[in-house]
């Protein structure tokens, strides 16, 4: 298990959001990937955020997704890339537009581990899984290739689980507890599971990763068992558009 990392990280915003109408009225959709900053101090529990809904629990929210950390270094990546554009991704200037709960600067997908631990202000938290973008966030930006934006670039941000509820907030330190997995980071688990997808090495051994949520190495072994990639177009694209 790797040292403590000495590196010395804050959250500069934790955000919660409702259930609201996403994109036009002929959507006829809702989701509460929209949040907001929280002021003051909020209990985070075995599910989540204290306040923090989630539309359609049975792909979101839970024990293995109870919190969603996404870097805010990825918003200057994407006005950048969109400069000039009249997608709302090239005036993104505040966290809270990917659905985040956690948001900071210095800690991306390449630094961040499967099985991390973080002590985040009174709360202990283990790194779980990538994040699988879905066709909700196409709504959300108005652009019908968005989810498929995130999920070829890769930056996606990641989920914890909780292993011991307590109380967070801006400004609180996240301070690294264990590494159990230093040779799987966020990066690598997404480059499996997206490029290199034949690659059944790294398959068989994220089948095997104790700390990986149990759909993520399922679908590692199913993939080994079958040899042939699952469809994302219903998860992508969604429910109208899918085949």
């Amino acid at each position: 298990m790797s040292a403590v990392d000495h590196r010395v990280f804050t959250v500069d915003t934790v955000l919660t959001g409702k259930i609201a109408p996403l994109g036009d009225e002929a959507s006829n959709k809702t989701s509460a990937i929209a949040k907001s900053p929280v002021d003051g101090r909020v209990w985070l529990g075995e599910t989540g955020l204290e306040g923090d809904q989630q539309a359609e629990l049975k792909v979101h929210g839970g024990p293995e997704k109870a919190l969603h950390h996404y870097p805010f270094d990825h918003y200057a990546t994407w006005r950048h890339e969109w400069q000039g554009s009249t997608s709302r991704l090239a005036t993104l200037d505040q966290a809270g537009a990917f659905g985040e709960n956690i948001s900071t600067s210095g800690l991306t997908e390449a630094d961040v581990c499967v099985g991390d631990v973080y002590r985040i202000g009174g709360a202990i938290v283990q790194v779980s899984q990538p994040r699988q973008p879905c066709w909700k966030l196409n709504l959300r930006f108005a652009r019908a290739d968005m989810s498929r934006a995130v999920q070829n670039t890769r930056r996606t941000g990641w989920y914890y689980r909780v292993l011991e509820a307590g109380e967070i907030g801006a400004g609180d330190t996240i301070e690294r507890l264990a590494r159990p997995h230093a040779q799987w980071s966020i990066e690598r688990l997404l480059r499996a599971l997206y490029v290199d997808r034949d690659d059944r090495q790294a398959l068989e051994g994220m089948a095997q990763l104790d700390t990986l949520s149990p759909s993520w190495r399922k679908t590692a072994t199913k993939r080994l068992e079958s040899g042939e990639v699952e469809s994302w177009t219903k998860r992508l694209d969604g429910p109208v558009n899918a085949s």
